[in-house]
């Protein structure tokens, strides 16, 4: 046995209930962006730090999904939450090997847990104003 368990979760139960350490995430993202010298680390341990970064900022990209949706379409609250969505989408899959790479993921994921704090504030109103029968 290798040590390793294989985890099968399509409809992504576990991400749901397992609650990210968000003030963990912020402290890495904020040492990263305060980083000024490309040497620092090796290409290895960049991409190290690229892929914490990349984990945490998938979860609240989920998270913004989640309350984005309950929006309706033409809200701008929902628009802006699509757009951060589709930069991350597009940013998140690549390699992060040096420091340009880490800190675009660290402001990526600082963009999505600012986005997801105001949804958070908005979808509770949202959700209140609509169950108000007439």
């Amino acid at each position: 046995m290798n040590g390793y368990t294989v985890l099968y979760d399509p409809e992504g139960r576990i991400d749901a209930e397992l609650p990210l350490d968000r003030a963990t995430h912020e402290r890495v993202a904020r040492v990263v962006l305060a980083w000024s010298d490309p040497g620092a680390l090796q290409p290895d341990d960049y991409e190290q730090v690229g892929l914490l970064l990349t984990g945490a900022a998938h979860a609240v990209a989920a998270d913004v999904r989640e309350y984005a949706s309950r929006l309706p379409d033409d809200d701008g609250r929902r628009l802006l939450a699509e757009i951060v969505l589709g930069e991350a989408d597009g940013r998140l899959p690549q390699r992060s090997r040096n420091l340009h790479g880490v800190q675009n993921k660290a402001r990526m994921l600082r963009a999505l847990y600012e986005r997801l704090d105001r949804l958070q504030d908005a979808v509770p109103a949202v959700e209140a104003t609509t169950s108000v029968s007439p």
